[in-house]
């Protein structure tokens, strides 16, 4: 390799190194943040559920599916017969056919926020979208029907999904993230709730959606709280772990520091 070569970036020290270290921290930033059994098993456990139960109401006979759901629905007959089934089961079930959507949901908002609070902050911000935004919003239904503004069938709305913990989860990670990240983060769930209000105009919908998005918003502090208490003692025991003399080795964990907080 000529001088010339060198001076333009064709390879050699420094210009080799550093592109080999860019790949590298890279790849191990992706690396760390797909989702395994021992980083997001409350992720991965509850997708499992999910697509278990998604791949029987294809396959079993529609009838039965229907009776299980109905049996299943946390709409306001339930809740005031049976809450405890209701809130439990209707949260093992999505809205539809396909999971693959709701495969990407947990990929994008409940893994990363497990990483981050680990898996029982994790589930605890789920269950609390879910049953906070379940309660809220056919509690509306509720009232509106025996203030007559609703007619009482809306009392019987079959009323499944995981849409509720998504959203909490969604709310709560932009929590943990730079000023920059909770803002795109915040505004894309403002956007996508607005889209679905507008297109179902569904009683539920409009106030279950905001509602378990500002759960997730409202435990920032204990997060946040519970954040610094795990990621410290990791920092202080690498930097004292590791020598001064080692300049080279230091530099990566640096740099993994910075492209974990993006």
């Amino acid at each position: 390799m000529t001088e010339r070569q060198a001076r333009a970036g064709h390879g050699g020290p420094p210009y080799g190194l550093l592109r080999h270290g860019l790949r590298a921290g890279a790849v191990d930033w992706l690396l760390a943040r797909v989702p395994t059994p021992r980083r997001n098993p409350f992720a991965l456990g509850y997708l499992a559920v999910v697509g278990a139960t998604t791949t029987f109401a294809g396959l079993a006979d529609p009838d039965l599916v229907l009776r299980l759901q109905e049996a299943s629905s946390s709409d306001g007959h339930n809740l005031l017969q049976h809450p405890l089934r209701a809130l439990l089961l209707s949260g093992f079930w999505v809205a539809g056919p396909d999971w693959v959507p709701y495969l990407w949901a947990f990929a994008l908002t409940v893994a990363p926020l497990e990483r981050r609070v680990g898996p029982a902050r994790a589930a605890v911000v789920f269950a609390a979208g879910h049953i906070g935004a379940t309660l809220l919003s056919q509690g509306v239904v509720i009232v509106g029907v025996e203030s007559g503004r609703l007619e009482p069938a809306a009392m019987d709305y079959l009323d499944i999904g995981v849409s509720y913990g998504v959203l909490a989860s969604l709310g709560a990670l932009a929590g943990l993230l730079r000023p920059g990240g909770r803002v795109v983060a915040l505004g894309l769930a403002a956007a996508l709730i607005g889209g679905q209000i507008a297109e179902d105009r569904d009683l539920v919908t409009g106030v279950g959606h905001p509602a378990a998005l500002l759960a997730g918003v409202v435990l920032w502090r204990w997060l946040r709280r519970r954040d610094g208490r795990r990621s410290c003692p990791t920092r202080l025991g690498a930097s004292v772990a590791r020598p001064r003399s080692a300049s080279a080795p230091a530099s990566a964990p640096r740099r993994a520091a910075v492209l974990d907080r993006l």
